[in-house]
């Protein structure tokens, strides 16, 4: 814990304009929760963001310094008073927040917030003159006690019942802090799961999505797994727990599709290359990255095996659970109200994901081959290899022989590094287009078409047509 505490200039700048304002305006404001927390734990943010509390029209106070400041408003909640300006100042971009108590108090306020650690405050008139803000906190509920502890603890036993979406803010919360849960808090958990089908999915997206980002996501899926919250979240899960499969598996279904988010998070955590880290870290849609995407796909990727299994003669199969997982992925995209880009990008991770352990059982693959899956694999190929190293790592099964997982693994890297160079290749121009197969075959427009252009790609690519005579001649093979 820090000996002193203090905001920096640029911060202390911005809140000495705000305190103006509402000090002409005869307002007191507090700063509450999370950026006092912050500032403890000295963790800064590239992007700002203050949480105040008001004693009553915190939006209409809100609305009047977004126009004094020039800055973007929004009123979050009509009902609880509650509202964001924005402002963009040099390259950072702050983020204002202002409510009115949730009681008659400022006391009463911090005792209805979630946790301990973010019931803090700070008058804001205080920030001013002080060297040390450690000395003019208010915390009433041990919130530095626990920060030090790192425990994530409740304020008050209804905290949940109040708003059952803090049971995943409390697991959001652990695996961005690395702090631990308290034993009251996961019972208490537990116990209120139920609830959170009432919750909005936007709402709960954004914390599943906190907890992605983090690199301790599977500690944190592991026990919301077995606290069965996991599976109030996605039913479909359920159908997941106790399923075997068979001698090449060491795990169920379920505890299979775990052990490979572990698999996937160390793989990405090993990252050197700075090229593949940008292209994982970079941003879909909002705040949610593709390396948060590929974990929520690497728990999805077998959720179609429960309806695929099938017993004969003694074996197990899962005949096309990668297609059906498809259709499920689809529906949980929906209700996680995820972007048309998130869906397309999951989909494709979960169709292909089979695909590179079919290319390494022979050790060799084709050319075609190996272009048949970039081809259908399209921009998420780098998702799909890595995710397959992930699935194969996390199947240990007595029939999973050290020499498979060599060839696979072999396999996987070669086509990562074929990936990499043919993302700094220009692509090839086509020999021939649709009017040249029509002309010289004198077809009409049709399927076939597209058909004989697609196979002219996939020969160009692997070197076996080179010139427009050569091309002519590989269409008249297709053409009727």
């Amino acid at each position: 814990m820090p000996s002193s505490l203090k905001f920096s200039p640029k911060d202390q700048k911005i809140l000495k304009d705000i305190y103006n304002f509402a000090r002409n305006r005869g307002v007191k404001l507090y700063l509450v929760g999370g950026v006092l927390r912050d500032l403890i734990l000295k963790k800064e943010k590239a992007n700002p963001d203050f949480d105040f509390a008001v004693k009553n029209r915190a939006i209409s106070f809100g609305r009047s310094l977004a126009y004094k400041l020039k800055a973007g408003f929004v009123a979050l909640d009509q009902e609880h008073g509650a509202c964001r300006a924005v402002k963009k100042i040099g390259a950072k971009t702050y983020t204002f927040d202002f409510s009115d108590f949730r009681g008659k108090g400022l006391e009463e306020d911090l005792r209805k917030r979630d946790f301990t650690i973010n019931s803090l405050a700070l008058e804001l008139g205080k920030v001013f003159g002080n060297k040390d803000l450690n000395n003019v906190l208010l915390d009433l509920y041990g919130a530095r006690q626990d920060l030090k502890r790192k425990i994530i603890r409740l304020v008050n036993k209804k905290s949940f019942r109040e708003d059952p979406l803090r049971i995943l803010r409390a697991f959001s919360f652990a695996a961005r802090l690395g702090f631990a849960i308290d034993r009251e808090a996961l019972n208490l958990a537990k116990s209120g799961k139920a609830k959170l089908v009432k919750v909005s999915f936007e709402r709960i997206r954004e914390e599943l999505f906190k907890i992605l980002k983090s690199d301790k996501a599977h500690a944190c899926l592991v026990t919301l797994d077995k606290l069965k919250i996991l599976e109030v979240i996605f039913p479909e899960l359920k159908k997941m727990r106790g399923i075997g499969q068979g001698p090449y598996h060491h795990l169920d279904v379920k505890q299979h599709t775990l052990e490979s988010v572990r698999q996937i998070e160390r793989i990405l955590e090993n990252i050197k290359d700075k090229e593949t880290r940008n292209f994982f870290d970079a941003y879909i849609c909002a705040d949610r990255s593709r390396r948060q995407l590929l974990k929520l796909a690497a728990l999805l990727h077998d959720i179609g095996k429960p309806k695929t299994l099938r017993r004969k003669k003694g074996r197990i199969t899962f005949h096309g659970h990668e297609r059906l997982g498809v259709v499920l992925s689809e529906g949980i995209a929906r209700r996680l109200k995820l972007s048309n880009e998130e869906s397309y990008s999951l989909r494709k991770i979960i169709l292909c994901h089979l695909r590179p352990g079919y290319l390494a059982e022979s050790g060799h693959p084709t050319a075609r081959a190996r272009f048949r899956f970039f081809r259908d694999a399209g921009r998420e190929a780098l998702s799909v290899l890595l995710l397959s190293l992930a699935d194969q790592r996390a199947t240990q099964g007595p029939l999973a022989t050290a020499e498979s997982r060599r060839r696979h693994e072999k396999v996987v890297r070669r086509l990562i590094r074929e990936n990499s160079e043919k993302g700094k290749e220009k692509k090839k121009a086509r020999l021939l287009d649709g009017n040249d197969i029509m002309k010289k075959f004198k077809l009409a427009p049709s399927p076939l078409i597209g058909k004989i252009l697609a196979e002219l790609e996939e020969l160009q690519a692997i070197g076996k047509v080179k010139t427009r005579q050569e091309a002519f001649k590989a269409a008249a093979r297709l053409a009727p």
